[in-house]
């Protein structure tokens, strides 16, 4: 399978498994392969930002940032498939292709976002990496843990 950025996938259960980490969103949410994931492809690794419909959860989330912060780039409130969807780019992780368990289809297509949304999902990623790198980390999984032990499984 070739994995691309802006499209959605699903993760296998063995990931959580091998990562062990309570903090990752789980799979599985009333017998369906949940959440889905946007994935972007960045050299040997995978980041997966959970996508969730719980709109008016993280909306009340959202408000409280901007009232507190002026402003929310770790949430974000978007159209995917004329749907209102929820971006968790606070909750992204790294992951292998190996862990992929398939593409997210709407109607036997592979559902990918637009390229507008594509460009506001990657700009506000890359911008929460940079402040990780800093040292202000406002991710909810130990990102560099999980990259490390996503890197170790190459080698």
């Amino acid at each position: 399978m070739k994995i691309k950025t802006g499209y959605l996938y699903h993760i296998k259960d063995e990931y959580f498994d091998v990562v062990n980490d309570e903090t990752l969103m789980q799979n599985h949410e009333i017998g369906k392969k949940r959440p889905t994931y946007f994935t972007i492809k960045d050299k040997k690794l995978l980041w997966f930002i959970p996508i969730s419909s719980k709109i008016d959860k993280y909306r009340k989330i959202i408000d409280k940032k901007i009232e507190w912060y002026g402003y929310c780039n770790t949430i974000l409130i978007e159209k995917i498939f004329n749907k209102d969807a929820v971006i968790l780019l606070q909750n992204a992780f790294p992951t292998l292709e190996k862990y992929i368990d398939h593409i997210h289809t709407i109607d036997g297509k592979p559902v990918k976002v637009s390229n507008k949304l594509e460009k506001i999902i990657l700009n506000n990623f890359q911008n929460l990496m940079k402040l990780h790198n800093r040292g202000i980390n406002i991710f909810f999984t130990n990102i560099d843990r999980l990259k490390e032990k996503m890197l170790d499984e190459i080698k």
